[in-house]
Formats: C-alpha cells, structure tokens, sequence
C-alpha cells in the first residue's frame, strides 16, 4: 500500500468514526471501487462495514460490491433488505452477477435470482448452465449489436439508446437477422466516418471468436495475443451469444497462474486467499502430495539399500548433494516448459525442439557445474572431511554430478509434454514425478558409476 493510499484510508476512517458523512460521500465519488473495497475489507468491522456499505452513492455501490471477496459478499447479501439485494444487483453486470452466484451457499442463491428481474434471471440460468472452465462461464450478453444496413448516424442512436446498461460499447458487432456474427466494428471507426456511410462499408469481416465451449484459459491468451478489450462467443450455428472482456480475461490468467504455481508446488488447488483458508483446508491441499511423495521415496530407500554394502563410506556423503541438484536442474526445466505450454508457445509437436535446446544447455550447465563440483570437493569438503577425498573420487562425484543435471533436463523437458498428449494437466503430473524419478535415475548412475570405477 503506497502512502498517499495509507492517508486517504486514514481521512475515510476518520471521516466515517467522526460521523462526518457528507465529507466521506465525496471522497468516495473520486475512488475507485476496488480502493474502497480494500479499504472496507482491511479495516472495518463486520458491523461498521454494512454501515459503511449503505452510505454508498447508489451508483457506485454495486462497482464496490463485486471487489469484495466471496465471504464478504455473503455478509452483506444476508444483511440487505429484498430492496437493497435487488438494488445491487439490478446495478451489477450479469456475468458478475453469475460469478457471485457460484461462490454462494444455496440459500443465499435463492434469494438473488428471487429478487432478479424475470429476463435476467432467465439469462443468469442459461449462464450458470455452461461448465465452469468454459468461454460460456465468463462472457456477458451484455453488448451492442448493430445492423450491416445501418447508417453511422443511426448506429450512434442505438448506442446512445442501448449503451447505458452496456458493458463496453467501444466495439460494437454487426449480426444478420438470424443473430450470426457477420462482423465488427468500433466506436472509433464510426467516428472518423461519414454519418452517412453504411456499417457494411467500414466493418471487419475478419472476425476472431471464441465457442461458448471453449476452455478459459484459451479464451484469455487471445486477450493476450490479439490485445483485444472484448472477444466475441458465438454458438456452433455461428450466431452471438456474448463477449468476454479484458477485465474477465485477466482474472482467468491469474487464476490459471495460480492454480499452476499450486500445483508445480505439489499443492492442490484453493481459489480463497491464504488468509481466508481454514487449516483443515491448507492440510487437504498439501497432505495428499505429501503422502504420495513421500511413498514413491521407497525407490530411493530401496536403491540405496542395495548399494549400500558395496559403495564406500566416502561417496554416501555425497548423496543428498547430488540427488538436490540433479532435482533443481530438473525443476528448471519442467517450470520453464509447463510454463510454455500454458501460454500456448510449445506443443508436443515441438518436443524434438524442446529437447535439442535443453541437452545443448543442459551440457554448459553440467560443464559448469561440474568444474565447480571438483574444486569444492578438493578445496572446501577436504578441510572437514576424514579421511580425505583423492582425486580419484572427486573426479567420479563430479562425472556423476553432469551427467545427472543432463538427464535430469531431459526428464523434466519430456514429462510436462507427454502429460499434455494424454491430456493430463503438465502441472500436476510432471513436477511430482519428476521428483521421484530425478532422484531414483541420480542415485542409480551414481551407485553403479562409483562401484564400476573403484569398487
């Protein structure tokens, strides 16, 4: 939080504490709506926030609302009156609407789409219907349409007619009467042209859609590539269904990034902040992970209870040392393609690709590391250790070292795009198993290098 925000949360409190209501109204007018959230959320009391909710100017109550998170919003749903619920939400955008509506206990549903007009809550249903990961969960059939054989001047009256309860009229899409999707035009276009042009003559035909059934996370790296502010869904006969905007799009990228940090951390996903999880959550989130880890940790065990006998005292050191590298070197690569996978720059089309650039640099890193390793050995570790480490040996746990980091690379560049051919999520599959199998293929090379070369 920046100063100049620390203050104005300040003069809020002070105004509000103090009763000083008309001071606090326009302060309010002048703040955006996910200040004053954070404000409310960070400061107030249950009680004091349903207080403070009500001094609201009307118009900038519901903007307020959807900034809150979800138990915040059920707070103040279960404290409004049916007239100050449907006030809200006459004054929310559907898919906002819909949004807090999947957050929401039953109850609490109920009462929402009782006090929804009849066509919304016919909308909100059709909305609700689409699956969660899909375009169809996130867009808004709030949009402008326009006609081919409107002139600019008449399609400036049907934005200025429609436009109010609008979610953004700065890109506008032209349908038949059939409602297909024929082109798209913005406000800017239809400013700098004559008032008497037909939009036929300045739309765009070459349109950039979504399928009310396409996955998310697609739908907002179209954002990302094409930097649009609205993306239109159309149906599997072509006609407009909604649009999905920038705002929609952003959060499913930070959501997605999220649940893909989670996961690569072998955490299951959680969609409430940290500080709203319970401990049983947090324990339900990582247990599982934990467990399965700890179980496959047998290979390991059992590998190095096999050698232990033959490998001498000396290189048992050494274990841990080797078995965290090669594990790092391994986690860089699956990190760096699960992460381009998600922004859709590798496939497994590029796999032979992938693995050419990672052995090449797999093979400096190694090189690198591998210098580093034998002047540790002989410098450093042979001030502690007794007996010391002969050249010999130094020598092997540096070979064994590079050649671990190489396999290691090869392993987590691979598994993340063989996870995504079988359609498993590269997340979830590869940064777990790549642990495991890192550790047991180190500990093998290692072993059987050491007993070959000295016994």
């Amino acid at each position: 939080m920046t100063e100049e925000t620390t203050l104005l949360f300040e003069k809020l409190n002070h105004f509000f504490e103090n009763r000083k209501f008309a001071d606090l109204r326009i302060l309010l007018i002048d703040m955006e709506p996910a200040d004053i959230a954070g404000f409310m959320e960070g400061t107030l009391e249950e009680k004091e926030m349903i207080k403070f909710f009500r001094l609201l100017p009307k118009e900038l109550a519901s903007d307020v609302f959807v900034e809150f998170d979800a138990d915040t919003q059920e707070l103040l749903i279960r404290a409004f009156t049916d007239k100050e619920l449907k006030a809200v939400i006459d004054d929310m955008f559907l898919d906002d609407t819909v949004d807090i509506i999947e957050e929401m206990p039953a109850n609490v549903v109920k009462r929402i789409l009782k006090n929804s007009d009849p066509e919304d809550r016919k909308t909100i249903n059709q909305l609700l219907e689409y699956p969660d990961d899909s375009a169809g969960s996130i867009m808004t059939t709030e949009f402008i349409s326009l006609s081919s054989s409107m002139t600019v001047e008449t399609a400036f009256e049907r934005i200025r007619k429609t436009g109010v309860n609008k979610e953004t009229i700065y890109t506008c899409y032209v349908t038949d009467r059939k409602k297909h999707l024929i082109g798209v035009v913005s406000v800017k276009e239809l400013l700098l042209a004559d008032k008497k042009e037909l939009i036929e003559q300045i739309m765009d035909t070459n349109v950039i859609t979504a399928h009310t059934l396409e996955d998310k996370e697609d739908v907002a790296q179209k954002f990302s590539k094409y930097d649009f502010i609205a993306l239109p869904v159309i149906d599997k006969e072509g006609c407009l269904v909604g649009i999905v905007t920038v705002d929609d799009a952003v959060d499913v990228i930070q959501e997605e990034a999220t649940e893909d940090i989670q996961k690569m951390a072998a955490i299951l996903p959680n969609e409430k902040p940290y500080l709203k999880q319970s401990v049983f959550s947090i324990w339900v989130a990582r247990a599982p992970w934990l467990i399965f880890l700890l179980i496959t940790s047998t290979f390991t065990s059992l590998i190095l209870s096999g050698y232990e006998a033959k490998l001498a005292p000396v290189f048992l050191a050494f274990v841990p040392m080797l078995m965290g590298t090669a594990g790092n070197a391994g986690g860089q690569a699956s990190v760096t393609v699960i992460r381009a996978i998600a922004v859709d720059d590798v496939r497994f089309r590029d796999i032979f690709k992938v693995i050419l650039k990672e052995l090449a640099s797999a093979l400096l890193i190694a090189l690198a590391l591998g210098v580093v390793c034998f002047a540790k050995l002989m410098l450093l570790d042979n001030l502690f250790m007794t007996p010391k480490i002969t050249v010999d040996q130094a020598l092997i746990i540096s070979l064994v070292c590079m050649l671990s980091i190489v396999l290691a690379k090869l392993i987590g560049c691979t598994l993340p795009l063989f996870a995504k051919a079988i359609k498993l999520d590269p997340a979830v599959v590869a940064s777990p198993l790549m642990t495991t199998i890192v550790d047991a293929v180190a500990l093998l090379l290692y072993c059987a290098i050491s007993i070959a070369a000295i016994g």
